[in-house]
């Protein structure tokens, strides 16, 4: 990051879960000026104590880009989740978001990707310069290899080649971004019920001997989309995608290093250790050959 760079501000849009305090306390500790902008109702108040958010309903657009302009913020960081739907009470006392209304029905009509695309826009519309994690937080993305104690063997290197060839197949149908496979056999394919959701269907299926029983077999991975935009809605992994694949019977866990983030990260690796799980960076998806090469 360049010394210009470090010394504007950097506005951070705080959805919910773990991840928007994460990366306020990492950039907190290059020195670097920000303000969150908190979205009520989703970002966690109590995560986000120490970082003086300034909150804002769900919905109220127009006054989230009135405060951004007034602080004089241009990069600007969106991270967290947003599970609810706006309250059409906040959008009707809210002119500018009113005003904005018809580029935002725009830009929700579509895809996952086809509605992170129209976001950006929006806030490119306002001036506003769109960055990513790995602009302002790059020590919160995976590495290459091992991350805790734990190593994959060649059984888990062949699974992850095939989750992973998997996840690469997908990725133009904007499906999801993790797959497990117990060796060559990819078993299960992340769909819009998520990464946990996807792991609790491979310890049913575990329990009813339809993928074989047994602990430590089989390799849960997770990337970007090949045609992901990387400065917006990253793959996480952090505790809970741990105890899911643990709970599963996996061995572990590989994740596109560089393109992966990691939540908690402590803590993650804490109980991956605990419960015999690796956690490990592999190459990007460009350079992942398939599972019969």
């Amino acid at each position: 990051m360049s010394v210009a760079a470090e010394q504007t501000l950097l506005a951070i849009v705080a959805g919910g879960g773990k991840l928007p305090a994460d990366v306020a306390a990492s950039v907190a500790r290059t020195g670097r000026r920000m303000l969150i902008v908190a979205v009520r109702g989703e970002a966690d108040p109590e995560a986000l104590t120490g970082f003086d958010p300034v909150w804002v309903e769900w919905g109220q657009v127009g006054r989230m880009f009135e405060i951004l302009a007034r602080e004089g913020a241009r990069d600007t960081l969106l991270v967290g989740s947003i599970l609810r739907r706006p309250d059409f009470r906040a959008i009707v006392g809210d002119f500018g978001t009113l005003r904005r209304l018809p580029r935002i029905i725009s830009a929700i009509v579509g895809g996952d990707d086809t509605v992170l695309t129209g976001v950006i826009r929006i806030f490119e519309r306002e001036g506003l310069h769109i960055v990513g994690i790995g602009d302002v937080a790059p020590e919160l993305l995976i590495g290459l290899g091992p991350q805790g104690r734990r190593k994959p063997d060649a059984a888990a290197k062949e699974a992850t080649d095939a989750a992973a060839a998997a996840v690469q197949a997908l990725g133009h149908l904007d499906v999801g971004q993790a797959a497990v496979a117990l060796g060559r056999r990819v078993v299960a394919i992340e769909g819009a019920e998520g990464t946990d959701a996807m792991l609790t269907r491979v310890a049913e299926l575990r329990a009813i001997g339809r993928i074989g029983r047994g602990d430590h077999v089989g390799v849960m991975f997770k990337g970007a989309k090949t045609s992901q935009d990387l400065r917006v809605d990253l793959p996480t992994i952090g505790p809970q995608t741990v105890k899911f694949a643990a709970d599963a019977g996996l061995a572990g866990i590989a994740a596109e290093a560089g393109r992966v983030v990691m939540v908690s990260r402590d803590e993650t690796l804490a109980l991956a250790d605990e419960r015999g799980l690796f956690i490990a960076g592999v190459p990007s998806l460009k350079a992942v050959p398939g599972p019969n090469a």
